[in-house]
C-alpha cells in the first residue's frame, strides 16, 4: 500500500508525535509498504510526483527534516493561515490511506478527520464527531456519566475572563484535579492540595482555553485498557516512580515501571475491559483508542478519559499490550490500518 504516515503538527506533544511517526513509518516499510512520513503541519517541498511513495526511502532523514522546523513553529503559527503544509493534502489524495500518528490538538480533536472526510482522503482511527467528543474532557465526562461509566465526582468551569475559585461550590474539598479540557499526554494536569495550589492551577490550565475540569482526587493504581476492532487487550498497569503518571513519567526512560498483564484479581480486569468497551461504545469510537483508568484500595475502578490516538512508539502502552497477546509492533502497525478501512468498506481478516 502507498501510505502517508501523519506526524509532528502544532501540539504540545509535537516531539511525541514525531516519535511515533517514525516507528509506524519503519515499522509499516519492513512490512513491505511504501510509507513516507511527513509533517503534517511543515509539510515537504520535494516530491517527486513521478514516484511519490518510492521503493527506497530514508524514514531518518525525513525525522531530521521534521525537526528542523522546532525552533519555527511558533513563528510559522502565528504566519500562517492554513494548517496543513506544503504538499501534504496532494501526497494524502494520493496515498491509498494516511496513518494518523498525530496527538494532541488538531490531529486527535476531529478537525483533521472532518477535512479529510470532505477531501475523500481515507485515514486510520475514528472518525471526526467521536474524536471531537473524546479529546473533550469535560463532554467526555458528561457521556460517562449519562451511560453508568464509572468517573471521578467533578465539574466543568467555564469562564472567558478566568475561572471562579471558590471550590465549595463545585461540592468538592481538596485534594483535587485540575485539567484542561482539550490536553493530551497529561499536559495540563495539576494535583492540588490546598487554595494557593488551586488558584494557581486555574491560572495555569487557563493558558490552554476557557474550560477547565475539576474533580476529586483519587489516590489509587494507574491503568490503560486498549480497545481494538471492539476487542479489549490485556491491560497495562502504570506505576510512576515518583508523582503520578504526567507528561516527564510518561516519555522519560526509567520514571515509570509498566507491567502488562497487569497484577489484578480476574473479576477486576473483567470488569475494567468491559467499561473500556462500553466507553468505546458510548463514545461511537472505531477501530482502536486506549481508555485510563484509576483503583483505589476497594478495587473500585474510575476511568478518567478515552485516547483515540494513542501514543505507537514501540514501547508505548497499546504495542505494549498488544506484544501479550503474540502481536508484534510492525503487525499491529499494518493490523490498524486493515481495521480502520472497515469505515470505508473495507473488510479485515
Amino acid at each position: 500500500m502507498k501510505i502517508v504516515v501523519l506526524a509532528g503538527g502544532t501540539s504540545t506533544e509535537r516531539d511525541i508525535s514525531i516519535m511515533s511517526g517514525t516507528g509506524i513509518c519503519k515499522a509499516l516499510r519492513q512490512k513491505g509498504h511504501q510509507a513516507v512520513l511527513v509533517d503534517i503541519f511543515c509539510g515537504t517541498e520535494n516530491v517527486d510526483w513521478a514516484d511519490p511513495f518510492p521503493e527506497e526511502y530514508d524514514v531518518d532523514q525525513a525525522v531530521e527534516y521534521m525537526k528542523s522546523f522546532n525552533p519555527q513553529i511558533e513563528t510559522m503559527k502565528a504566519e500562517r493561515r492554513s494548517f496543513f503544509g506544503p504538499n501534504v493534502l496532494e501526497l494524502c489524495q494520493a496515498a491509498d490511506i494516511a496513518f494518523l500518528g498525530l496527538h494532541g490538538a488538531h490531529g486527535e480533536d476531529g478537525k483533521v478527520q472532518a477535512a479529510f472526510d470532505l477531501m475523500g482522503i481515507k485515514y486510520t482511527g475514528t472518525g471526526y464527531l467521536s474524536s471531537a467528543i473524546a479529546m473533550d474532557k469535560c463532554m467526555t465526562k458528561e457521556f460517562f456519566l449519562a451511560n453508568h461509566v464509572p468517573t471521578p465526582k467533578g465539574a466543568t468551569l467555564t469562564g472567558e475572563n478566568g475561572f471562579d475559585t471558590d471550590l465549595s461550590v463545585l461540592g468538592l474539598e481538596f485534594p483535587v484535579v485540575v485539567k484542561t479540557s482539550c490536553g493530551g499526554s497529561s499536559v495540563g494536569v495539576y494535583i492540588v492540595n490546598d487554595q494557593k495550589e488551586y488558584e494557581e492551577a486555574l491560572k495555569e490550565v487557563s493558558i490552554y482555553g476557557n474550560e477547565a475540569v475539576v474533580e476529586e482526587y483519587i489516590k489509587g493504581r494507574e491503568f490503560s485498557v486498549s480497545v481494538v476492532d471492539g476487542k479489549a487487550y490485556p491491560i497495562i498497569e502504570i506505576a510512576p516512580i515518583q508523582g503520578f503518571y504526567d507528561y516527564k513519567n510518561k516519555y522519560k526512560a526509567g520514571s515509570a515501571v509498566e507491567t502488562c498483564p497487569a497484577d489484578i484479581p480476574e473479576e477486576v480486569a473483567k470488569e475494567m475491559q468491559k467499561h473500556a468497551v462500553a466507553v468505546c461504545r458510548e463514545l461511537g469510537l472505531d477501530a482502536y483508542a486506549r481508555m485510563d483508568f484509576l483503583l483505589n484500595d476497594k478495587n473500585e475502578m474510575f476511568c478518567l478519559e478515552a485516547n483515540t490516538l494513542p501514543g505507537m512508539t514501540a514501547t508505548s502502552l497499546l504495542p505494549q499490550e498488544a506484544a501479550v497477546i503474540g502481536i508484534q509492533y510492525e503487525d499491529l502497525c499494518e493490523r490498524l490500518i486493515q481495521i480502520s478501512q472497515e469505515k470505508y468498506g473495507g473488510k479485515h481478516e
